[in-house]
């Protein structure tokens, strides 16, 4: 894959950011998993380009707690998360989420909306075919589409550096049937205009999914 010719329409963006938001996609969709080392010449010949914006793309992803540079071991390492950096994201997401899920219930276009319960539709889907990996995606879309309706550029920009996190953590859900109906009900919620209930719903969402994380994270 050529990042160069996947993203010819993308051309005025960096190439350290095409590089950088590849690889946050990798880590969001588990092909990198923590631990997991980054030869930055390997990627470089992989995507056809110097190891130059290959260099600055994994400084940025340093910068914002995706990789790991260790200096000893001479590599670059996909970060994991320990139980304390768990509880931060989780605070965090609570209060952008919460916010969003509130901006989404008065600003939401009926289209969007109905994206919106499409994704939740097809995580549904996906849950009761046993599908893990599809449901983990359809999750990831319909966060994305929620802070998509929120109009709000600052908040969005906040929340894009967890979502490799978010992504990953989504990948350990043990409870898919709370999940997807939360995912419902909040849907629901904003198309009926309820910034109120909307919020309402995203909290418990958000808290439920910090509870159910923290305990797997003890074994």
């Amino acid at each position: 894959m050529s990042v160069t010719g996947e993203h010819a329409a993308d051309a005025r963006i960096p190439l350290r950011d095409q590089v950088r938001r590849e690889l946050q996609a990798r880590i969001a969709d588990g092909r990198l998993r923590p631990g997991d080392r980054i030869f930055e010449q390997d990627l470089a010949v992989e995507l056809g380009i110097s190891r130059v914006p290959v260099r600055e793309a994994i400084r940025m992803l340093q910068s914002e707690g995706f990789v790991d540079v260790l200096p000893r071991r001479r590599g670059v390492f996909v970060r994991g998360l320990d139980r304390e950096q768990a509880k931060e994201l989780f605070e965090v997401r609570e209060a952008l989420e919460v916010y969003a899920a509130r901006l989404a219930a008065h600003r939401g276009e009926p289209a969007d909306v109905a994206q919106m319960a499409e994704f939740a539709r097809q995580a549904r889907a996906a849950h009761e075919a046993g599908d893990v990996d599809g449901m983990s995606d359809a999750n990831a879309a319909f966060h994305d589409k929620l802070v998509s309706l929120a109009g709000n550029d600052l908040l969005a920009s906040m929340l894009e550096p967890l979502h490799g996190r978010l992504a990953w953590l989504f990948r350990m859900n043990l409870e898919p049937e709370r999940v997807c109906g939360e995912h419902e009900e909040l849907q629901a919620a904003i198309a009926a205009g309820d910034a109120d209930r909307a919020a309402e719903v995203a909290q418990r969402h958000v808290l439920s999914s910090r509870r159910m994380v923290l305990e797997r994270m003890l074994f």
